[in-house]
């Protein structure tokens, strides 16, 4: 079990999971509790289960054993809709077709909410224009995704996710192809949604530093499991950084944030 386990109240829990692919184990035995509100991000290595652990979380991977509960059911069990009212999953690469405008796109997140007895509606008109207008997106809402930059169509999947109306939201490393400018206008984004409503969202981000900086809690897995949890500067030091991620590295503060900064070393040194 984590440090994390100790949080009381937790909306998500993996038990005892073991997830793979292929007959590959990916993650084994795997015990998670995860902070209610706040930002978690999971970190690690290429090819340590992090996203495999996001996407078990997310219900689009069964677990081999073990189980996930969600609000202490267990998940598995649960009716899709029921699920996306509570939890939303934006993917690494989300796909949508072409032509598709960014109005669009975020009025999909409104399908768990409706049915033949119940559809399209005001409340969902105002989701949508809410969503599109606090992600800064209004303006683009007749403009065909392809026609934006890559920032932009994040913004436009986060917009989707965000009138899906859901308290708990997990990010597939949401700043994928994206350069830092645009990686920090992302994150910075994700944390003003966390905060103007206390969701819960998970994260699996590979840049250490924009991880540190943007979250309350840290899960660190190596070799499909979990290594390390808890507050970034109660995590972060340079024994782990050598012994999971095999970097050579000084942890210092950051002058902007106060908490961990990690200065990798490398072979060249300060030569």
């Amino acid at each position: 079990m984590t440090d994390l386990d100790t949080v009381a109240e937790s909306r998500l829990v993996a038990q005892d999971l073991t997830v793979g692919y292929d007959g590959r184990v990916v993650i084994e035995g795997l015990d998670l509790r995860l902070r209610p509100g706040g930002i978690t991000s999971v970190i690690g290595p290429n090819g340590c289960g992090k996203s495999t652990l996001l996407r078990t979380l997310g219900r689009l991977l069964a677990p081999q054993s073990g189980r996930v509960l969600l609000d202490g059911k267990e998940i598995a069990r649960m009716r899709g809709r029921d699920v996306a009212r509570t939890l939303g999953m934006l993917p690494q690469t989300p796909v949508a077709p072409e032509g598709l405008t960014v109005g669009d796109l975020v009025a999909h997140g409104r399908h768990p909410h409706r049915s033949w007895l119940r559809q399209w509606s005001r409340d969902d008109e105002h989701e949508v224009t809410t969503a599109l207008e606090r992600t800064g997106m209004a303006e683009l809402a007749d403009r065909p995704l392809e026609e934006l930059s890559g920032g932009q169509r994040q913004r436009a999947w986060i917009s989707m996710a965000l009138a899906q109306g859901t308290d708990i939201l997990l990010l597939d490393e949401p700043t994928t192809y994206l350069d830092l400018a645009h990686s920090v206008d992302v994150l910075d984004l994700v944390h003003e949604l966390q905060a103007g409503a206390d969701r819960t969202v998970v994260m699996v981000l590979h840049d250490l530093n924009l991880a540190i900086r943007y979250s309350d809690e840290l899960v660190v897995m190596h070799d499909g499991r979990i290594v390390a949890a808890g507050a970034p500067a109660d995590v972060i030091d340079a024994a782990l950084l050598q012994r999971v991620f095999g970097l050579r590295a000084e942890v210092t503060t950051c002058p902007v944030s106060g908490g961990p900064l990690v200065v990798p070393i490398g072979r060249r040194g300060n030569g």
